[in-house]
């Protein structure tokens, strides 16, 4: 079964782990790529916020088989 994540600034992603979504917090862009970085490899669903999304645009492109989707802002 895929794993699903949720990454971004942790007051944005916190209430999806009520729903069983792993998270991993990142406050700035170096946070968010460091977090990219060591996402599992089971991860199927990835959930970003606005900023975690533009600060990871380019390494989205190497994880072919994951599907993602970034928040409202």
């Amino acid at each position: 079964m895929s794993r699903i994540v949720a990454l971004g600034e942790r007051s944005r992603v916190k209430g999806f782990a009520l729903a069983g979504v792993d998270i991993l917090a990142a406050e700035d862009a170096a946070a968010a790529a460091a977090a990219f970085a060591r996402l599992p490899d089971d991860t199927g669903v990835l959930i970003l916020t606005p900023s975690a999304a533009a600060a990871i645009e380019a390494h989205l492109r190497r994880r072919r088989h994951l599907l993602w989707a970034v928040m409202p802002a």
